[in-house]
C-alpha cells in the first residue's frame, strides 16, 4: 500500500473512532434529558478543533438550523456549550465546555435544585392540608390514615432535605474533597 492510501486508511480509521465514541455520548445524554440528535451535536462540538458557528454544525450533522439551534440553546442553558467570539467573524460561534466536571455539577445541581425545592414545597403544603383535614374530619379511621401519611411525607420531606445538602456539596466543588478527580493514568 503507498503511503497516501495508508494515511488515508488511516484517518478512516481515525473518523470512525471518533463517530463511534460520539454515537456513545449521544445514546447517553438521555441521562441528562438531552436527546441523541443534540447528543450527536455535543460530541461534534467536542471533538471540533474549533468553535463552530450553526452553519457548520448543520453540515456536519445534515440536520436543520433550526434543530441546530434549538440543540445548541439546550446545551447553553445546561452550561454544556458556550457562545465565544472570533475577531472578524460574524456569526455567533459555540465551543463545549471542557471541564466535564464543571458541565456536570451545573447540570446536576440545576436540574436537581429545581426539583427537590419543588417537591419540598409540595409535601409541605401537602402535610399543613391534611393536617387541617385531620382536624375537621370526625372520622377516627381517617384520622389514623392521615397521620400514617403524615408520617410518610414527614419522611420524605427529610429526604428531600438530604438531597438540597447533597446538590450544595456538589455545588460548592466540596464533592471533590470526597471523590476527587483522578487523571487517567
Amino acid at each position: 500500500m503507498t503511503d497516501d492510501r495508508q494515511t488515508n486508511q488511516d484517518w478512516n480509521n481515525y473518523e470512525e473512532l471518533i463517530e463511534r465514541y460520539i454515537q456513545v455520548i449521544a445514546k447517553n445524554m438521555n441521562l441528562y434529558g438531552i436527546t441523541p440528535s443534540v447528543g450527536r451535536l455535543y460530541g461534534t462540538l467536542y471533538f471540533a478543533d474549533e468553535p463552530m458557528t450553526l452553519d457548520q454544525m448543520r453540515d456536519a450533522l445534515l440536520m436543520s438550523k433550526t434543530s441546530m439551534s434549538t440543540g445548541v440553546k439546550a446545551l447553553a442553558d445546561m452550561k454544556m456549550v458556550t457562545p465565544t467570539f472570533r475577531k472578524g467573524i460574524r456569526k455567533d460561534l459555540y465551543q463545549t465546555e471542557k471541564d466535564w466536571y464543571k458541565s456536570f455539577t451545573s447540570l446536576f445541581t440545576t436540574k436537581w435544585r429545581r426539583q427537590t425545592e419543588n417537591n419540598l414545597e409540595e409535601a409541605e403544603e401537602t402535610i399543613r392540608q391534611l393536617e387541617d383535614l385531620q382536624e375537621k374530619t370526625t372520622d377516627p379511621t381517617l384520622k389514623e390514615k392521615i397521620q400514617s401519611d403524615i408520617q410518610k411525607l414527614e419522611y420524605s420531606y427529610e429526604y428531600y432535605e438530604w438531597l438540597i445538602r447533597l446538590v450544595r456539596v456538589v455545588e460548592t466543588g466540596e464533592i471533590f474533597d470526597y471523590v476527587p478527580r483522578k487523571p487517567r493514568k
